[in-house]
């Protein structure tokens, strides 16, 4: 078959890539978005069942993007944040973010909300972006101008740069040669919805167990997703549990304040492991995402970090074709790398830290833990730069997190 030509081809059609050739293309690039599963399969309302913390940053892209005005009125606004330590202690931090900063820090958001946007604004006449799904890659060879991307089905295609969002096991990163460091957790992430009798007023709580994090997100109405870290073989048996043994290990962790509770929907189990890639860049290939960094669920920022990687490397791409550079040269892919990889590694291994000082029972380290959380409720100036941090706008932020067009 003959070979389509593009500019870029994004493979992985995820939520990281699918905002990274929405915006490409609003940007006059051409773009094909490769993705392996069908878009009706995206589409299902039980597909993945997890939610996510939407920083103030990712919903100025988001706007740029065109789909934050149609997701705003499924997303429940971050009020106040409260972390503990055990089931039924008292907070150890309290402390609302609009008193830190004059606007919301953050947004819980639904996936299928976000994947159905995503989708709607794919599928749009003016979208810009050819969107190809299913659409398995067989196999990418690299030339000194272009990638050949043979699929699977027979069809072929070629661009000047090549992508990969396509997942902490990113088949394009391995096959470009380009190694990863990282390891498990052994642990799982237990992924969930209640519904529940009393209102949550915007609380995001987040409480740590021996066996890791547990939090307990926001949704719209009398509703919330829990995000549980636990021990593997632990989380294998509560995942055998029946409905109501479920709720009930539930209940001694959330306590009375949300009264009565009820699941919502499925259970979701997902093995928790740090991967970071050596490189984001190789000639005639860039990595976001996942792909780019795999990180624990313990602050809500994979796929915040996940976005700025879309934003950072959106705005080097847009910058140099406008000044008539070949976007795939590996001298131009090295700037979203410099930009992007000390950072995100950065936040990728303080993430890891708070986990392992968190995700045990040892009585020094509890001692350790309230004093710095003590610490951070206390100082207000402390406060203002984790919540920068959690806004997506610390260090130097893109265009788009900053809500201006390329």
């Amino acid at each position: 078959m003959t070979d389509r030509d593009f500019d870029i081809a994004i493979v992985g059609g995820g939520l990281v890539g699918s905002a990274l050739a929405l915006v490409l293309a609003r940007a006059g690039l051409s773009v094909a978005l490769l993705d392996r599963v069908a878009a009706e399969t995206r589409a299902a309302p039980d597909f993945d069942g997890r939610a996510y913390a939407v920083a103030l940053g990712s919903s100025r892209l988001l706007a740029v993007a065109g789909l934050w005005a149609r997701l705003a009125p499924q997303a429940q606004e971050i009020r106040d944040i409260e972390v503990g330590e055990g089931a039924g202690s008292p907070a150890l931090l309290h402390f609302d973010p609009r008193g830190l900063v004059e606007r919301p820090v953050g947004w819980i958001v639904e996936d299928h909300h976000l994947r159905l946007a995503l989708l709607e604004a794919l599928a749009a006449p003016e979208a810009g972006a050819t969107h190809l799904a299913p659409a398995a890659v067989a196999s990418v060879d690299y030339a000194p101008g272009a990638a050949r991307i043979a699929l699977e089905d027979g069809r072929a295609i070629t661009a000047r740069l090549a992508v990969a969002a396509d997942g902490r096991r990113s088949a394009l990163a391995a096959a470009a040669g380009i190694g990863r460091i990282g390891w498990s957790y052994a642990q799982t992430g237990l992924v969930a919805a209640v519904a529940h009798e009393a209102e949550h007023g915007g609380l995001a709580h987040q409480s740590f167990f021996p066996g890791g994090p547990f939090a307990v997100l926001p949704l719209t109405g009398r509703r919330s997703a829990i995000v549980w870290s636990e021990e593997a073989g632990r989380a294998a048996a509560l995942m055998r549990l029946g409905e109501d043994a479920y709720l009930a290990e539930l209940r001694r962790r959330i306590g009375p304040r949300l009264g009565r509770l009820a699941l919502i929907g499925r259970r979701w189990a997902y093995p928790l492991d740090l991967t970071l890639a050596e490189r984001y860049a190789a000639p005639r290939l860039a990595l976001v995402g996942d792909a780019a960094h795999g990180v624990h669920p313990i602050a809500g920022q994979g796929m915040n970090m996940g976005l700025r990687d879309v934003a950072a490397l959106a705005e080097v791409l847009v910058e140099a074709a406008r000044r008539g550079e070949d976007i795939g040269a590996i001298d131009v892919l090295r700037r979203y790398e410099a930009w992007r990889r000390f950072d995100a590694g950065c936040l990728a291994l303080g993430m890891d830290a708070l986990n392992r000082l968190f995700s045990n029972a040892s009585g020094a380290l509890s001692v350790l833990r309230q004093a710095g959380l003590a610490a951070v409720g206390a100082s207000p100036a402390l406060g203002r730069a984790l919540m920068r941090e959690a806004e997506g706008l610390a260090g130097e932020v893109p265009r788009l997190m900053r809500g201006e067009p390329l």
